[in-house]
């Protein structure tokens, strides 16, 4: 069985995180930090405390009205995504315990078309010159 760092838990709520495979299970907000268990595989097990995370990236749709995802980037491990029931009530136990600037918006799909055009073709310096 598998340990939880928090010693309280503010808010358990069914989720899905998106590790390769998606896995269904639960995410768990304490005092300690995020967690997520899987359902059927107690292995299959996520835990970021509060002081390892960097960012919370929030994928937003219809100007607010609906949040399909987010994504937390730690700061050695990466970024985890994941979606749940009530995403707004996680965001929000969320920043109790993240600086409010380090929850950031994602791109939408036109701004990421929009800085391709626009930003100059980078080229790759270390090619070999023909002699």
């Amino acid at each position: 069985m598998v340990q939880s760092i928090n010693t309280k838990a503010d808010l358990v709520v069914n989720a899905t995180a998106y590790l390769g495979l998606p896995d269904y299970g639960k995410i768990m907000i304490g005092d300690k930090g995020f967690e997520f268990f899987n359902d059927r595989d107690a292995s299959r097990f996520v835990q970021i405390p509060w002081n390892e995370m960097n960012y919370v990236i929030v994928s937003i749709i219809l100007k607010g009205k609906w949040i399909p995802r987010y994504a937390i980037q730690t700061k050695r491990n990466g970024t985890y995504t994941f979606a749940s029931k009530d995403p707004k009530r996680v965001l929000r136990e969320i920043r109790k315990h993240i600086p409010a600037d380090h929850i950031v918006r994602s791109l939408s799909f036109f701004d990421v078309i929009k800085r391709a055009i626009t930003q100059p073709r980078r080229r790759n310096k270390n090619k070999s010159k023909k002699s």
